[in-house]
């Protein structure tokens, strides 16, 4: 790095953590004055530590200049990506052999697979929305700050780098393998067993369980809660509130934060002035949810519930609790005296699962196409999502995203008007077929002539890089490579190929490059009708779901076996909705029939 203008020569301890800003210039993190702060911060202490060689003293951040690192993060990643597949193959290898005895343990005599196996390497902590800590340097975790948990009379494992554990643990009442406490917030770190192992499912199964076994209980709970809206006791009037939040609007219950910590809040820890008064009934709720994400909300409530926000902020200043005689360990053990293990998590759970059951029972085509039917599914998702507040910032390649969908589809409706024109220059009477006489929107002579300059790019660069792959593998095998004058005669035939199709444009003609009778052709027009159809149907789903985060809700709130029951009743492959992780971690879900409800 430079200071100044001045190169810095920096030894090993401190050259890595300004590495690890060096990485992130070109981030949104490095124009977040708060991350910048605490970034500098700590790589004073770190330079007063040790300081660099050359006796450089460096006082100002305006003044450092990271771009040599972050130029040299750039080379590395560019020299990562032109490997070989042979290169890339025998890293691979290399890299699996390394960690393979660290993958799996023994669990009562069954091999089972680790989870998070690899202990989170030192950086820059990014933190969520707008933590105060962010930018602070995560120390290295050594041996000396692990706790591992393992059986009784079994050998201690040696680290992997030199070192002796904190502590060695035998405790079979709890189910991680090893702890440590990072230091930016002073959270314990976990390692426990894959979302697959059978005591990870085991926990999956009881918690889904847990929330149907509410709907015997739910009728009772919201009874009571509703004729406590009027209790005379202030603090019963309080915890029902509260709990109508919690069950209409699925607010997370909540809990007391530090100064140090992200000014997140639940239901039993908002202030007066996360809510707004609307008459004659609206309730306008603004505020930072989990991970500091925005929760916003516009909703008409019970005529009594205004009442009662409006005499608990009757007084109050608007940094004053909204809720000041109750907590979350309180309403959690009232929810416990109607059904054991009951919390306000569990009516999170209850209510995102039932309502994404009932969606799916309402608003799936009985006779769509699998696309309609997975449209269906992820505005049901969406809607849980919603409710749960599963928002996410816009991904910043979803245009870049979009415009190559456009593009594609570009592409299937050139396909299409290619076939249409094969079709004409078979026989002219399908120029006045209704099916086929209409032009392809989207496609007039510049679109057209862009599409093929970008397809014939696409084959030369595909035909170039098969010459040299079969030529490495020709090496491999100890055979004697092509000659170049091979990759020649392709290129010149692509070349020919793409010459023809630019002499065919504005002529309504096309020829195959293999002959087809004109019923294959009707019938490969007809294939890429619902092509299309379908690709659209999938833009339209992309673009909706650009600002909801579903996998939240579909991991940790909605039944799995709701999702399996859907797909076996309707015929959509369930690998369309799970990937293989959720395959993975929830197996005891797969069993279920196609008639199970939750």
């Amino acid at each position: 790095m430079k200071y100044n203008g001045q190169t810095v020569d920096l030894p090993p301890e401190a050259e890595e953590v300004a590495g690890f800003y060096g990485a992130m210039i070109d981030t949104e993190h490095a124009k977040d004055a708060t991350f910048n702060k605490n970034f500098f911060d700590d790589f004073l202490k770190i330079l007063k530590k040790y300081p660099p060689k050359n006796g450089v003293k460096i006082t100002k951040f305006e003044l450092c200049d990271f771009r040599s690192m972050f130029d040299h993060f750039e080379a590395e990643k560019t020299k990562k990506k032109s490997m070989t597949s042979a290169e890339k193959k025998t890293a691979k290898a290399a890299k699996d052999a390394l960690e393979a005895p660290y993958t799996h343990c023994t669990l009562d005599g069954r091999k089972e697979k680790v989870g998070n196996f690899r202990v989170e390497p030192p950086g820059l902590f990014r933190g969520r929305g707008d933590h105060p800590k962010k930018g602070a340097l995560k120390l290295r975790v050594r041996p000396e700050d692990i706790t591992i948990n393992i059986g009784k009379d079994v050998p201690i494992p040696t680290p992997n780098v030199p070192g002796t554990w904190k502590e060695v643990v035998n405790d079979n009442t709890v189910t991680w393998l090893a702890n440590w406490v990072e230091n930016v917030n002073g959270n314990y770190k976990y390692v426990f067993l894959a979302a697959g192992s059978s005591i990870k499912g085991q926990s999956d199964w009881t918690k889904f369980e847990k929330a149907r076994e509410l709907k015997k209980y739910v009728d009772q709970i919201r009874n009571d809660y509703n004729d406590a809206l009027r209790n005379k006791n202030m603090g019963e009037r309080q915890r029902a509130t509260a709990m109508y939040f919690i069950d209409k609007l699925a607010l997370r219950a909540g809990n007391e934060k530090g100064d140090d910590e992200a000014d997140t809040v639940g239901c039993c820890s908002l202030r007066c002035e996360h809510v707004t008064l609307e008459p004659p009934n609206k309730l306008v709720f603004d505020f930072l949810g989990k991970d500091s994400i925005r929760y916003y909300n516009e909703v008409a409530v019970d005529e009594q519930v205004y009442k009662n926000i409006r005499i608990f902020k009757n007084g109050k200043n608007p940094e004053d609790e909204l809720f000041d005689r109750v907590n979350t360990g309180a309403l959690n053990r009232h929810l416990a005296s109607y059904m054991k293990g009951l919390t306000a998590k569990v009516f999170r759970t209850y209510n995102a699962s039932l309502t994404f059951q009932d969606l799916l029972d309402r608003g799936t085509p009985e006779k769509g196409t699998v696309q309609e039917k997975l449209n269906a599914y992820n505005h049901a998702n969406r809607m849980v999502a919603i409710l749960c507040n599963h928002q996410r910032a816009v991904p910043k390649t979803h245009e870049q995203s979009m415009g190559k969908m456009r593009d594609k589809l570009r592409g299937l409706k050139y396909e299409r008007m290619k076939l249409r024109h094969a079709l004409f220059a078979i026989d002219a009477k399908y120029k006045k077929d209704k099916r086929y006489k209409e032009p392809e929107s989207d496609l007039d002579d510049d679109a057209i002539a862009t599409h093929e300059d970008n397809l014939k790019a696409k084959e030369l660069e595909k035909a170039e890089k098969k010459f040299q792959k079969d030529n490495e593998k020709a090496a491999e095998d100890g055979k004697e490579p092509q000659d170049e004058s091979v990759l020649k005669e392709k290129l010149k035939e692509i070349e020919a190929d793409y010459k023809r199709l630019k002499k065919e444009r504005g002529t309504e003609k096309h020829v195959l490059k293999r002959e087809k009778p004109t019923e294959k052709i009707e019938e490969a027009i007809d294939k890429l009708e619902e092509k299309i159809k379908t690709f659209k149907l999938q833009m339209e789903d992309r673009e909706a779901g650009k600002e909801v985060a579903l996998g939240t809700s579909k991991i940790n709130y909605l039944d799995p076996r709701i999702t399996v029951a859907w797909c076996k009743e309707h015929g959509v492959p369930v690998e369309r909705l799970f990937s293989k992780t959720l395959m993975t971690k929830f197996p005891w879900a797969m069993e279920v029939d196609m008639d199970w409800k939750f």
